[in-house]
């Protein structure tokens, strides 16, 4: 039997996979999701940003489900804790939102710093990609700005920002690393609840 990740897009995938990875190698109990997907124990489903679509409607399958939602910011928080709510009164389903604004959010400047030679800072609840690509982009121009951007190529930016962002800075994470942006343990509480979902599947 299969278990079914739910994330709003493909970045999210690009983290899990390397982050679990990384922790698995610390904690062998926790699950390797990158391996778990490789293996057809894991099926990541990428949904977009309408996550209320998605409360009953994978529910005919009967596959254990884990949801995570980006918290993003009121009033957006109240009603994806109630969607989160919803879902985790299915059985063998569990959903949480990120108590930070994104993943990105848990990525800790120096692995950043190794990835672009910038120096990002960032809060919880700031957008770290648009921090991260406007910091890029006026490192690389002495005689423009980013303010001055239309929409269109900051967006651009941005996107390519979140990519990197995804992939190659979270190989520069540590586990020390990781414990100084996510001090609750926030993370590795999702991978026990996935390894514990997969175990009822």
């Amino acid at each position: 039997m299969r278990i079914l990740v739910v994330v709003e897009g493909t970045h999210d995938i690009e983290f899990l996979t390397r982050i679990s990875t990384l922790l698995h190698a610390e904690q062998p109990a926790l699950p390797d999701l990158a391996a778990m997907e490789g293996s057809g124990e894991l099926i990541f489903l990428p949904i977009g940003g309408y996550p209320r679509a998605w409360i009953r409607r994978l529910a005919p399958l009967q596959l254990a489900e884990f949801h995570l939602y980006d918290g993003e910011s009121p009033p957006e928080t109240e009603q994806r804790e109630e969607m989160v709510a919803q879902i985790n009164r299915r059985p063998r389903c569990s959903a949480v939102l990120t108590r930070k604004r994104s993943l990105e959010n848990y990525l800790h400047p120096r692995a950043i710093e190794a990835v672009a030679n910038i120096s990002p800072e960032f809060g919880d609840q700031d957008c770290v990609a648009s921090e991260v690509a406007q910091r890029v982009f006026d490192s690389r121009h002495d005689d423009y700005c980013w303010e001055r951007l239309d929409r269109r190529p900051r967006v651009k930016l941005r996107n390519r920002a979140k990519h990197w962002l995804n992939t190659s800075a979270v190989e520069e994470m540590t586990v020390s690393l990781l414990q100084e942006r996510d001090p609750d343990g926030e993370i590795i509480s999702w991978l026990e609840t996935i390894g514990q979902l997969a175990e009822t599947a």
